[in-house]
């Protein structure tokens, strides 16, 4: 497993991407899974928007934001075998709001992800992509994001 977000920051992606990507950066022949780094966005108090999560660097405090096809893009050059789309991470016991809201993008970036990745397909045929299911602690509500992404699979999304 590696890490996009620390990836992304130092060394960078494009110079994994150099390096022959992460079989190539780290010598090793298996499969790598990546993280979309929404985790240490959130973790570092990462603001979500409608269209992306803001964040600040760990390092220096520099401003940067993750938005699905930026997150899938870095995990292109790092040439990741299995691939976490960007969802919008919640605490375990948010308000039912908030939920309703993590939801909402978490299926909307999904969907954003699934038809980006498709146009990008024949050059990265080797790159796999997996949804996060979202809803915190509410088992209904991980329901409802389980059964949206089970319906974008059935359609062919």
């Amino acid at each position: 497993m590696a890490n996009t977000y620390h990836l992304y920051l130092r060394p960078n992606d494009e110079v994994v991407r150099s390096l022959g990507g992460l079989h190539g950066f780290s010598g090793f022949n298996g499969s790598f899974l990546t993280d979309s780094g929404g985790f240490q966005a959130f973790s570092l108090g990462g603001k979500p928007r409608e269209n992306g999560i803001e964040f600040r660097s760990h390092i220096d405090g520099s401003t940067h934001f993750f938005t699905p096809k930026k997150v899938l893009d870095i995990q292109y050059n790092l040439n990741s075998d299995i691939m976490m789309i960007l969802d919008d991470l919640i605490r375990l016991h948010a308000e039912q709001k908030r939920i309703a809201d993590s939801i909402k993008r978490t299926i909307a970036w999904a969907h954003e992800s699934l038809e980006y990745h498709a146009t990008r397909r024949e050059s990265h045929l080797s790159n796999n992509i997996f949804a996060i299911i979202q809803g915190g602690v509410d088992l209904e509500a991980r329901k409802i994001c389980t059964f949206s992404g089970y319906r974008m699979q059935r359609s062919g999304i």
